[in-house]
């Protein structure tokens, strides 16, 4: 009775402390003013300069030691032949406390992130709806760009160890850092995922590690896609929580590098969101704007189909549904469907652009 008293009352605090964090969460400014541009960054380059002394994803290895723990625990108990009242009671408080300690850990190490205002106004991007031409021409010029950088790449795609796209990004990342200091990019910490073949069956290019900082990438990728994967994922290692800001941090910092590769990923990836939109909405611009995609782009398009044929994307459905209700869960209403928030901020960054094909 007394061990069931004792975590009980260890249940207690961790609700109020979960509780505490939830309406932390509810004042983006006080987030952004103390933990983002204070609290996180000591944490983040900590977990970080702990992980660069490791070759390999620690965090992946950390994951595999919880689920490990978790497992040994359900058999411990099932495993008993003499199970009470106070016995259930005491392993459902231990299972309760166990995911809150993950949810703190979550919020605390990274996720209060999640609650930050939103990327567009530090960036001073506007959030001015569109119009279907400026949309249109905004396709075309992405065409335009990638035509361009495809012929000067020619048919010497660069193939990137992950230490070379780390360097050649964080290079980027601090470049942009001089005017915008959100930018600023110290501690490297970008590895492969463990196992780039479960990572491709589950339809994942990569993914932030929250327990050890670590940006995770699935090098089984086609190449010419690594450089802007590598960037976005930086993004949420420098505190952009949601996808669609980690898409436009990512972008920002790969067309300004001074490597083409790193430039052609951007705008192919960026070309992808924006087709997507177009053909959602303006189905017969889309088949007129198809056929102005130049052969390489739709050569590339062809081998990301098969490469993701390849490892069977059914599986992909149901983490997509999952991840799904993560992103709802912190702060991101729409889910999935958020990524393609990005159309909306592409457009205006590049307003002046397109207004001068006017």
């Amino acid at each position: 009775m007394t061990a069931v008293k004792h975590i009980r009352n260890t249940t207690f605090v961790l609700l109020a402390l979960t509780l505490i964090i939830f309406v932390l969460g509810l004042y983006p400014k006080v987030i952004e003013n103390y933990y983002s541009e204070l609290i996180y960054p000591v944490i983040s380059m900590t977990q970080r300069s702990i992980a660069s002394f490791f070759p390999f994803a620690i965090g992946d290895l950390l994951y595999t030691l919880l689920i490990i723990y978790v497992i040994k625990e359900i058999v411990t108990f099932l495993s008993k032949t003499k199970k009470d009242k106070d016995a259930y009671l005491f392993f459902a408080l231990r299972g309760l406390n166990f995911l809150l300690i993950i949810y703190i850990s979550f919020k605390v190490l990274w996720g209060l992130n999640y609650a930050r205002p939103q990327i567009n106004e530090q960036l001073q991007i506007s959030k001015k709806p569109y119009q279907k031409e400026q949309l249109l021409q905004l396709s075309s010029l992405f065409i335009d760009k990638l035509e361009k950088l495809g012929k000067a790449i020619g048919d010497t795609t660069a193939n990137y160890n992950i230490a070379e796209l780390q360097d050649h990004a964080a290079v980027s990342y601090n470049k942009l850092a001089v005017r915008q200091p959100l930018f600023e990019y110290k501690y490297d910490a970008v590895k492969p995922v463990v196992s780039g073949w479960l990572t491709s069956k589950l339809g994942i290019e990569g993914y932030y590690n929250p327990l050890s900082g670590e940006a995770n990438i699935n090098t089984k990728l086609p190449k010419f896609v690594l450089p802007f994967v590598v960037c976005h994922e930086m993004a949420h290692q420098v505190g952009v929580a949601r996808e669609d800001e980690a898409n436009l941090v990512g972008y920002l910092a790969a067309i300004h590098s001074e490597d083409i590769q790193f430039q052609y990923a951007a705008y192919y990836n960026m070309l992808r969101y924006l087709l997507f939109e177009i053909r959602m909405k303006y189905p017969e611009d889309y088949n007129t704007l198809i056929t102005q995609i130049p052969q390489q782009v739709m050569d590339n398009f062809k081998q990301e189909r098969e490469f993701w044929a390849k490892y069977n994307g059914s599986m992909s459905v149901y983490i997509g549904k999952t991840f799904d209700k993560i992103l709802k869960l912190n702060n991101q209403q729409k889910g999935i469907n958020s990524y393609q928030d990005i159309v909306l901020w592409l457009v205006n960054y590049h307003e002046k652009e397109l207004a001068a094909l006017n």
